[in-house]
């Protein structure tokens, strides 16, 4: 028999990258488009995903902690690094050229003493809260806190930031004030000469909310393939796969594991792989989720646990041991999408890309070989 190894195989494929990158671009026209790669690129694995997208002409990329900055500068990644959430004035920032977001007044003036002490210039980009309530300097003392910033030695402001409180725009009343806040708040920014970069719109406005491209925008989940905004296509870049560890049978009125969550109707055939909790497939699949195998769907049956996973393959014809089954993608004209298996587990399309995604073996396909595309956009840069 095969060795079994645990979790599930990733298959990311670029050129579904390139092919969401040119749709986006089309969209925006000759805007910027500054591509979110914080998490591991959303499970999607950051090194890869970024050099694909440099080779496009990709110039900025967004990540959310100096230490993820420092691995893509590590692997070769040239491009303008922004680093959207961490306070800390590391020396990491000017070795490798980093361009932190400020959030506070305390963050600008330790930036400006490591500038000072190692004889350097920072760029940074300001973050304004128009609505999120979580990060950034509020819309009434930004023009003030600018003014002070734009004074400090060693440091230049380069952009200008905000972001949505509805990440998907269900209620574009909300994301409209933002954007009237944000304008407000660049008109005099720019009467006190200062000319920053500026970008608020995340994947449902590029999809949903022109209004809002304004400089440069910044997609995450669009240009991974999930798009719950719109009927616009994408194209999903994650598959995820594994094999069947074991196959048992039991009779009516048996359970399935922890806590007896499911009892058997009927004599079932159940299928045991070996994914869990631990290599990313969350808990609450448990009794929700279902699987394809040989082309058919199948349930997930029973708690998923820390390392295994049951599926009831009652149905399905010839099944055996070692049969490939997808958790997340296509085969044989069926299919489970990332959305879907979010929605039957009661969450979000991101947790269970950077939950399942960043656990488990990633495998790239795709190269720089010019593919047809649909729609006049293709997979070429």
């Amino acid at each position: 028999m095969t060795k079994m190894q645990r979790g599930a195989v990733v298959e990311i494929n670029l050129d579904n990258l390139v092919f969401n990158l040119n749709l986006i671009r089309e969209r925006i026209g000759g805007r910027a488009v500054f591509p979110v790669v914080k998490a591991d690129a959303y499970g999607h694995g950051a090194v890869e995903v970024s050099r694909r997208l440099v080779s496009c002409g990709v110039e900025t990329l967004a990540v959310a902690y100096i230490s993820e900055a420092v691995e893509l500068r590590k692997a070769g990644i040239e491009a303008d690094l922004i680093v959207l959430f961490d306070p800390e004035a590391a020396e990491e920032v000017l070795r490798y050229r980093l361009t932190p977001v400020v959030n506070s007044m305390e963050t600008a003036r330790g930036l400006s003493s490591l500038a000072v002490r190692l004889k350097g210039e920072i760029g940074i980009h300001i973050n304004v809260d128009t609505g999120m309530g979580r990060l950034g300097f509020s819309a009434g003392e930004v023009v003030s806190s600018l003014a002070e910033i734009a004074s400090l030695e060693g440091i230049r402001i380069t952009g200008l930031m905000s972001h949505f409180s509805d990440a998907d725009l269900s209620d574009r009343t909300v994301a409209a004030g933002q954007v009237e806040r944000f304008s407000e708040i660049r008109a005099c920014v720019e009467e006190m000469g200062i000319r920053p970069l500026c970008h608020i719109a995340n994947s449902a406005a590029v999809v949903a909310f022109p209004e809002s491209y304004l400089d440069a925008v910044r997609p995450g989940l669009l240009l991974y393939g999930c798009n719950p905004y719109s009927p616009a296509k994408v194209r999903p870049l994650m598959s995820v796969k594994t094999r069947l560890l074991d196959i048992r049978r039991i009779g009516k009125g048996m359970s399935v594991s922890y806590g007896r969550t499911f009892v058997a109707m009927r004599d079932t055939l159940v299928g045991v792989l070996p994914v869990g909790y631990a290599d990313g497939l969350i808990r609450a699949a448990s009794n929700n989720a279902e699987v394809v195998v040989r082309g058919q769907r199948a349930p997930v049956i029973g708690r998923v646990c820390m390392d295994l996973t049951m599926i009831d393959l009652t149905d399905i014809v010839g099944v055996e041991e070692g049969d490939e089954v997808v958790i997340v993608g296509s085969q044989g004209g069926e299919s489970v999408s990332v959305e879907e298996l979010a929605a039957r587990s009661g969450t979000i399309a991101y947790e269970i890309l950077t939950s399942i995604g960043s656990r488990n073996r990633r495998v790239y396909t795709g190269g720089d070989r010019q593919l047809s595309g649909r729609g006049g956009v293709n997979e070429s840069c």
